[in-house]
């Protein structure tokens, strides 16, 4: 088969004309991935050596069943099988299994936390928005409700008309891919949402739910949101998480740290400026379940992450089926797996904006 893999420097990409099919663990499920798309992390690990020459690149996917281990499952215990539609994502780029990455021609996921793309749904975002969903939900899920924020989760039942908690959270960065989804699953959960983003996207970041947005590059943005939200901001996540970001989350959060302290979650380990609020960095990648590698970070299995993956993607795929959550703007690129390369390389200088780029498999020469 065909695959996106580490090259032999270890530092880019290159497709591998003859790459043999992953065996199937007895919890996994053969994939044949329809659409894949690009996520900051894949041109991350290659630009900074987190990966090996031949591991298979790529997180987010959407596809079709091939086979399926014997214990594999989804999210609701229900076994799968050939022909069923699936989405979600999967460790790409692993130094510890070089197969997990899923821009392949067939790729192997881990049953428990995929899932179902029901037809109603195919029909409506197809399987190039439900390739955009997987990873940024997960990230969403862990830094606003598991570990960094801990605010609490959407009701499926409610969700449409969510009861108002009166508390305001601040998406830093709402249009991008893990903003927009950050905003949906706020609004959605009954929060007051709060983001930054370029003027030229407000309308964009307000179609999704935001309430009040703020263009990041005033010199005062911490401030007018500070103001605006009455000094009462106690919960900030940011999806962008470098210096400047962090610096306008900092001073938009409360100073009134009694007895409540401010809680500010990242993408990415940032120094905050300020000691007095709780800082948290979530790595998705946890949601496997398993030992992994990160650069030079030994992480530990997560028996905890893994039951929450499962639990949070069984919400995300209700909402989606209700059309509650929907796919970032995305952009479908041609050439397939032969694409891969542009596309990594243009996210790695800052050239995509607002949107997610995505490759059909089907195009791959």
């Amino acid at each position: 088969m065909k695959a996106f893999v580490v090259d032999s420097t270890g530092k880019a990409g290159c497709v591998d004309q003859h790459r043999a099919v992953p065996s199937l663990q007895p919890n996994q499920v053969l994939v044949k991935p329809v659409a894949v798309a690009l996520n900051p992390t894949d041109w991350r690990h290659l630009a900074y050596e987190r990966a090996k020459p031949g591991c298979i690149v790529g997180c987010d996917y959407a596809g079709v069943v091939v086979s399926a281990g014997a214990e594999a499952r989804d999210t609701a215990g229900n076994p799968w099988k050939e022909g069923d539609k699936i989405f979600g994502c999967a460790h790409g780029s692993n130094l510890v299994n070089p197969d997990d990455g899923v821009f392949t021609e067939y790729a192997v996921v881990t049953g428990d936390i995929q899932m179902r793309l029901s037809e109603a749904t195919e029909k409506s975002i197809r399987f190039e928005g439900a390739a955009t969903l997987g990873l940024g939900a997960i990230t969403v899920g862990q830094g606003l409700f598991q570990k960094s924020l801990k605010l609490e989760l959407p009701d499926p039942s409610t969700a449409a008309n969510p009861p108002s908690r009166d508390t305001p959270v601040l998406i830093y960065g709402g249009s991008t891919a893990t903003g927009a989804l950050g905003i949906q699953y706020a609004r959605r959960a009954g929060y007051t949402v709060i983001t930054t983003c370029s003027p030229a996207n407000v309308a964009y970041v307000k179609s999704l739910g935001a309430d009040y947005a703020v263009d990041y590059h005033s010199p005062d943005a911490g401030q007018q949101i500070r103001e605006y939200t009455g000094n009462r901001l106690y919960h900030a996540f940011d999806t962008v998480s470098v210096a400047q970001s962090a610096h306008i989350c900092a001073d938009a959060l409360s100073t009134n740290v009694q007895p409540k302290t401010p809680v500010y979650g990242s993408l990415l380990p940032v120094k905050f400026p300020r000691s007095d609020v709780q800082s948290t960095y979530t790595v998705m990648h946890t949601v496997f379940g398993k030992a992994f590698q990160f650069g030079q970070t030994e992480m530990p299995a997560s028996a905890e992450d893994f039951a929450f993956g499962r639990k949070f993607f069984a919400l995300t795929q209700a909402l989606v089926e209700k059309g509650l959550i929907k796919p970032h703007t995305y952009r479908v690129e041609f050439g397939g797996l032969d694409g891969i390369a542009t596309g990594l390389a243009n996210l790695q200088k800052g050239a995509v904006k607002a949107e997610k780029l995505v490759y059909r498999l089907a195009d791959t020469a």
